[in-house]
C-alpha cells in the first residue's frame, strides 16, 4: 500500500495541469498520454483502475467489420487503422488472431456476399493481416470439427487482434505509464464533485479506504468516468452536447470447447455476431447486445440461456454446455453515444447505433468529457484529449514524445537473453502456454529485469507461487510495488485474470494463495482474504457489485 499511500499524500499538493476523473481506458490514455508529454497529471477512480465498464469487453482489438453492414465506412476505417497500430506498438499484448466464420442457411445475405465483406474489410485494413479465406463444409469438418456443419450455408476465415492477457491489464499498462512519467494516480478514490474558482478546478475527494477527505487543485478537469460521464456532470454543473445510453453485453467462461488458436465466428439465433474466445484453457463465449436503463447490470437466467442455448446450437460437444460449466461471468455495458437533444430512439436505430467516441470541450471552463470509445480507439482518444489540453493553455514540454507501446525491440531482446542464460523457459511452469521470458515481459515490460535480477540472487523466485496458475514467486514482490494492488480482487480480476479461468474454491484452497497474499498485503492478507471471499459468498466473480469509476 506504500505506493498508494504515497499517491494520495501528493493528490492534495499543488495545482495539477490536469485531473482525470476515472481509471478505465479513456481515463488511462488521457492521463498517459498528458505526462507521457510533459504536464503535471493526477488521476483518481472510486474503483479500481478498469474495475467497471473496462474489465468486461470481449478482449478484441479489431477494426469492426460488423459495422460494414450498417455503412459505417469511416468508423471501420479508423479502427482498422488503430488496431494496425496497437499490433505494431504492443506486440507482446496485441496480436493478430484468425476469425473462423460459419452460415447457417436461411442467414439474410448469401455467404458469398459476406466473404466478399471480408475482402473490403481487409483493404480498410491496409492489408495489415493475413488475406481472408473461403471454407468448404469439408474443410471446416476437417479443422474444426467441434463445429456442426448439418445447416451450413458457407464460410470463412479472416483476420482481426485480441489482447493476449485481457483487458483490464491492458488498461495498466497506460496508468503505469502515466506514473512512470511523473503522473499520481490512485484507485479507490471517489470525486465528490468540483467546483471552479480563480482559474482552477476545486475536486473534493475522498479516501474510499480511510474515509478521509481533501481537495485536487487542476487547471483542467477530464471527465472520464465512463458510464458515470453524465452523473459526474451534473456535480460538476456542465452541459455537454451529447449524453449515454447503455447496451450491456454478457460473456461466460466455459471449460475449453477447442484447443485451436481462433476465434471461432456466429451469427446468433437473433442475427447479432457471436464469438466463442480461446483463453488459454478456458474458452469465452458470447456477447449479448441488450438495451439498459442504468450502468449497473447483472447476469440474468435469459441472458444464460441465450448464450448456452447458441453455444450449444452451434457446436458439437459430448454433452451440452450447462450453467455448471460456467467458470465466471462477464457482464458489463457500453455506454453508447448519443446526442443530449435527442431520445434513445427506435430499436433499429439502438441496434446499429454507432460506437464512435466524442470529446466534449468547454475551453470557457477548462473541462472536458470523454464519451463512449473502444480499446481498439485508445490511442486517437489520448492524442485527442491531449490537443484539446494543449489548446487550453497548457504547456506540453514533449509534444512529439510517444507515450505508449512496449520498448524497443532490441530492449525484449536482451531481456530474453538473459532470461535464456537463466533457464526459465524450461521451468516445470504450468499453463504458460509460450516461454516464460515472454509472458514476463509481456506483463511487466522493462520492469521484469528487476525480477530476473531477484531471481538470479534467489532461485525459489522462479517457483511458481500459488498453485494451478502461472504466477511466480517472484512477481508478487513486484506486483506490489508498482502496481497499486489494493484489495485481492484487484490482483486476481484485474492485474490477472486468475478470478475468470479459475473457480472461486479452487483459488480459496490453491496452496500458496496466502503466502502470496502475505507478499501482497503484509498484516492485512488474512483481513484481504476474508474480504473476497466473504463479500463475494453469494455471488459470481462478474455479479458481485463493484465501484463506479466516476
Amino acid at each position: 500500500m506504500k505506493l498508494r499511500d504515497s499517491h494520495i499524500e501528493q493528490l492534495g499538493q499543488g495545482v495539477y495541469d490536469a485531473l482525470v476523473i476515472g481509471g478505465g481506458i479513456n481515463g488511462a490514455v488521457a492521463a498517459a498520454a498528458l505526462a507521457g508529454r510533459g504536464a503535471r497529471v493526477a488521476l483518481i477512480d472510486r474503483g479500481d483502475f478498469a474495475g467497471f465498464t473496462s474489465q468486461q469487453s470481449s478482449n478484441l482489438a479489431w477494426g469492426g467489420i460488423k459495422y460494414l453492414e450498417s455503412n459505417d465506412f469511416g468508423l471501420v476505417w479508423g479502427l482498422c487503422k488503430s488496431r494496425n497500430h496497437l499490433i505494431d506498438s504492443f506486440p507482446s499484448s496485441v496480436r493478430e488472431i484468425r476469425f473462423y466464420s460459419t452460415i447457417e442457411q436461411g442467414f439474410r445475405h448469401h455467404p458469398r456476399f459476406v466473404w466478399l465483406g471480408t475482402w473490403l474489410y481487409w483493404l480498410f485494413g491496409r492489408g495489415h493481416t493475413r488475406t481472408p479465406r473461403w471454407l468448404s463444409r469439408g474443410t471446416v469438418n476437417r479443422e474444426e470439427p467441434v463445429i456442426r456443419t448439418d445447416g451450413y450455408y458457407g464460410g470463412f476465415e479472416y483476420s482481426d487482434a485480441y489482447l493476449y492477457d485481457n483487458d483490464a491489464r491492458f488498461v495498466f499498462q497506460f496508468i503505469r505509464a502515466a506514473m512512470d512519467h511523473g503522473g499520481v494516480a490512485a484507485n479507490y478514490v471517489e470525486s465528490l464533485g468540483a467546483r471552479r474558482a480563480d482559474g482552477v478546478w476545486i475536486t473534493r475527494a475522498r479516501d474510499g479506504m480511510s474515509g478521509r477527505e481533501f481537495e485536487i487543485r487542476a487547471r483542467v478537469l477530464i471527465n472520464a468516468a465512463g458510464p458515470f460521464v453524465d452523473e459526474h456532470n451534473r456535480k460538476t454543473g456542465e452541459t455537454t452536447e451529447h449524453r449515454h445510453v447503455f447496451s450491456k453485453g454478457i460473456h461466460l467462461i466455459v471449460p475449453q470447447v477447442t484447443p485451436s488458436q481462433r476465434v471461432l465466428t456466429f451469427f446468433a439465433d437473433d442475427g447479432r455476431l457471436f464469438f466463442v474466445i480461446p483463453m488459454g484453457r478456458r474458452t469465452c463465449v458470447g456477447t449479448t447486445d441488450t438495451r439498459s436503463e442504468s450502468p449497473f447490470s447483472e447476469v440474468t437466467e435469459d441472458d444464460r440461456r441465450f448464450v448456452l442455448d447458441n453455444i450449444n446450437k452451434r457446436l458439437q460437444l459430448d454433452k451440452p454446455l450447462t450453467r455448471a460449466d460456467v467458470i465466471a461471468e462477464r457482464c458489463g455495458v457500453r455506454p453508447l453515444v448519443v446526442s443530449a437533444a435527442n431520445g434513445n430512439g427506435g430499436e433499429r436505430d439502438w441496434l446499429q447505433m454507432s460506437r464512435k467516441h466524442a470529446v466534449n470541450v468547454s475551453r470557457e471552463t477548462a473541462h472536458i468529457s470523454i464519451f463512449g470509445g473502444k480499446l481498439t480507439d485508445c490511442v486517437n482518444v489520448g492524442n485527442e484529449v491531449a490537443g484539446y489540453v494543449a489548446a487550453m493553455g497548457v504547456a506540453l514540454p514533449h509534444p512529439e514524445r510517444k507515450w505508449y507501446g512496449e520498448p524497443d525491440a532490441s530492449v525484449r531482446d536482451e531481456f530474453l537473453r538473459r532470461a535464456g542464460q537463466l533457464k526459465l523457459d524450461g521451468l516445470p511452469t504450468p499453463d504458460f502456454g509460450e516461454p516464460v521470458g515472454q509472458t514476463l515481459w509481456r506483463r511487466y515490460g522493462r520492469e521484469a529485469f528487476a525480477l530476473l535480477d531477484a531471481i538470479e540472487a534467489d532461485p525459489r523466485q522462479a517457483e511458481v507461487l500459488i498453485e494451478g496458475t502461472d504466477y511466480l514467486r517472484g512477481e508478487f514482490a513486484l506486483i506490489r510495488d508498482r502496481e497499486m494492488v489494493a484489495t485481492l480482487e484487484d490482483f486476481l480480476r484485474r492485474r490477472s485474470k486468475l478470478a475468470l479461468v479459475m473457480r472461486r474454491e479452487e483459488i480459496r484452497r490453491a496452496a500458496g494463495l496466502m503466502e502470496a497474499c502475505a507478499i501482497l498485503f503484509g498484516e492485512e492478507a488474512q483481513a484481504r482474504v476474508d474480504e473476497y471471499f466473504g463479500a463475494r459468498q453469494a455471488a459470481t466473480p462478474a455479479t458481485a457489485p463493484h465501484a463506479a469509476g466516476a
